[in-house]
């Protein structure tokens, strides 16, 4: 009986030396994570004046952003104040798509 748990006590250490030396391998083998590689980005998905999903067809241009719309109302009232639109979206995080 003593045996018996004297080898199960071994077995337990022994797994958990090994366990622990796999554990350290890995983690030295994979890089830390950093925030470029764990952000995601968020595409706008909705209209900024409307509210309504976004039609890709529909959009304006303004230093080198470019900004969709619901429908064709809409990209007249962003002309007549485009910075408070856009400083709208990327307060909620959303990156907005270059301008090709």
């Amino acid at each position: 009986m003593k045996t018996t748990r004297w080898m199960l006590k071994m077995t337990v250490i022994v797994l958990g030396v090994a366990g622990g030396s796999a554990l350290a391998l890995a983690s030295d083998a994979m890089p830390p994570a950093t925030a470029a590689t764990t952000a995601a980005v968020k595409h706008q998905t909705i209209c900024p004046i409307e509210g309504g999903e976004i039609n890709k067809k529909l959009f304006a241009d303004y230093q080198g952003k470019r900004v969709y719309f619901c429908c064709a109302g809409c990209p007249p009232v962003f002309k007549k104040d485009p910075e408070k639109y856009i400083k709208k979206m990327e307060s909620q995080g959303i990156t907005l798509d270059k301008t090709p």
